[in-house]
């Protein structure tokens, strides 16, 4: 036998094992956990028996979401058509009742099932999937533009750069990521500019997510000082990359040595109040905290971890090195899923839209981390994309048969194909197709219309 047919049969057996020995679908199971349920049906508003109710409503905004097709007349079809098959009656393909199903939607709900997914996945993690037996949490933050509408403009603002009618309105959104199973645990939607819109404002909203134990792990933007105090204040530790102005300062001969570019010092309460912060709470805060910097893999980082013998500097090193996996987990939810430009025009449904993106992102992590878990692997390992593309194509068909067997094959298919483990790689950000010779944009289109109904459309594109 070919060894790359051993090696799948091996595993098939493996994953069959697993799942004849063990309570196999724990986490494929979390959808109908009755805890899970209870939440969800007390937020459920109330609505008579209509074609779209709630749940048929989420599940076919969560097949947009999945679809490359995103369009709402793709979602009515596709509902029409499984009517018919289905031996019910055939409904309209308006889009009208579809619509404003989901404008009742509440975003508690999305909200909530992204946000109780992403915990029961967190819990249920093995210790293999722990950093030193502790949970690994990922902050990060990232712009979702949306239409260009009056309404979308007043709630979130273009940037300033741009010039009016040219730009787009643009929302920023900070996550909270488990780096041991990859789902997302919390996040916070803000405006791009303006007070309270800052990635550290729209993490400290959300601090609550985390629990005495955890580890922290984020790039310079969240090294404040009064950040590191809440978090050790709640038993947090945190892992940062210094800031740039910090950076500057550092003199490894100053505080107490730990090792070659490593000591502990004591960071002194700033004097100035920051604007966000309450005068109450500023008394509060220690007057210093002592922590530890060092210099490890070209970088200098920041943490609570003060103990070089519990943590050393190699152990940080390849830890930060996974805080990359936050950057990978965002462009999976905008690039993989098509969440890089949103659809709907106005700000509730952009925001709704937003946590519907993140519930998809969260089911396609739930079946990676049973097929991780069956085949013995770590979530990290195997491909979003792979497993999309799976779910995907096994939601077209009807599966007949033993449905624990046809899924123990699904969970296979989905373990067979690995992501490549290439530290230190570095790609180029420049694209090398040519896009198409039409010039930009740089009046309004109202008035752009105006100018080719008078002078006709220029004879040569620049």
């Amino acid at each position: 036998m070919h060894p790359n047919r051993r090696a799948c049969a091996h595993q098939q057996g493996r994953v069959r094992h697993h799942a004849a020995n063990s309570d196999c679908y724990e986490f494929f199971n979390l959808l109908t956990s009755p805890e899970l349920l209870e939440q969800v049906e007390s937020l459920l508003p109330e609505h008579r028996e209509r074609l779209f109710t709630p749940t048929e409503t989420l599940s076919m905004f969560l097949a947009q979401a999945l679809s490359a097709d995103r369009s709402c007349q793709k979602a009515v079809n596709d509902s029409a058509i499984r009517r018919v098959t289905g031996g019910l009656s055939a409904c309209s393909t308006h889009t009208g009742a579809y619509c404003r199903a989901r404008q009742r939607l509440p975003v508690e709900m999305v909200g909530t099932l992204v946000q109780r997914t992403g915990r029961l996945m967190s819990e249920l993690a093995p210790p293999a999937w722990l950093w030193r037996a502790r949970a690994v949490r990922l902050v990060d933050g990232t712009t979702v533009p949306m239409p260009d509408t009056p309404t979308n403009q007043a709630v979130y603002p273009q940037p300033r750069s741009q010039q009016p009618g040219l730009g787009f309105p643009l929302c920023r959104m900070v996550g909270i990521l488990c780096l041991g199973s990859g789902a997302i645990l919390n996040a916070a939607i803000g405006r791009y500019r303006g007070k309270g819109g800052d990635e550290q404002s729209l993490l400290r909203s959300m601090l609550d997510t985390l629990d005495s134990g955890d580890i922290l792990l984020g790039d310079a933007y969240y090294a404040s000082y009064f950040l590191l105090c809440d978090l050790h204040k709640r038993g947090v530790d945190a892992v940062f990359e210094q800031q740039g102005a910090r950076r500057r300062s550092i003199d490894f001969r100053r505080g107490q040595r730990q090792g070659s570019r490593d000591h502990l010092i004591d960071l002194v309460k700033p004097k100035r109040k920051p604007d966000w912060m309450r005068q109450a709470d500023y008394d509060r805060a220690p007057d210093t905290l002592k922590v530890r910097e060092l210099h490890t893999g070209g970088k200098i980082l920041v943490t609570t971890l003060l103990c070089p013998k519990q943590t050393p500097k190699s152990a940080l090193q390849s830890l930060y090195r996974d805080r990359w996996q936050a950057e990978l987990d965002l462009r999976n939810i905008k690039t993989t899923l098509g969440m890089e430009m949103l659809s709907c025009k106005t700000p509730t449904m952009a925001e709704k839209e937003i946590w519907v993106y993140l519930l998809a992102y969260n089911l396609i992590r739930l079946i990676m981390a049973q097929a991780a878990s069956l085949a013995d692997r770590l979530p990290r390992e195997l491909s979003f994309k792979h497993a999309l593309q799976l779910w995907i194509a096994w939601g077209q068909y009807e599966i007949g048969g033993d449905h624990d067997e046809k899924l123990s094959v699904l969970f296979v298919l989905i373990s067979q194909r690995q992501v490549g483990n290439r530290p230190r790689r570095i790609e180029p950000r420049a694209v090398k197709r040519r896009p198409k010779p039409y010039p930009l944009l740089t009046k309004s289109r109202q008035i752009a219309r105006e100018d080719v109904r008078k002078y006709g459309h220029p004879k040569k594109l620049k």
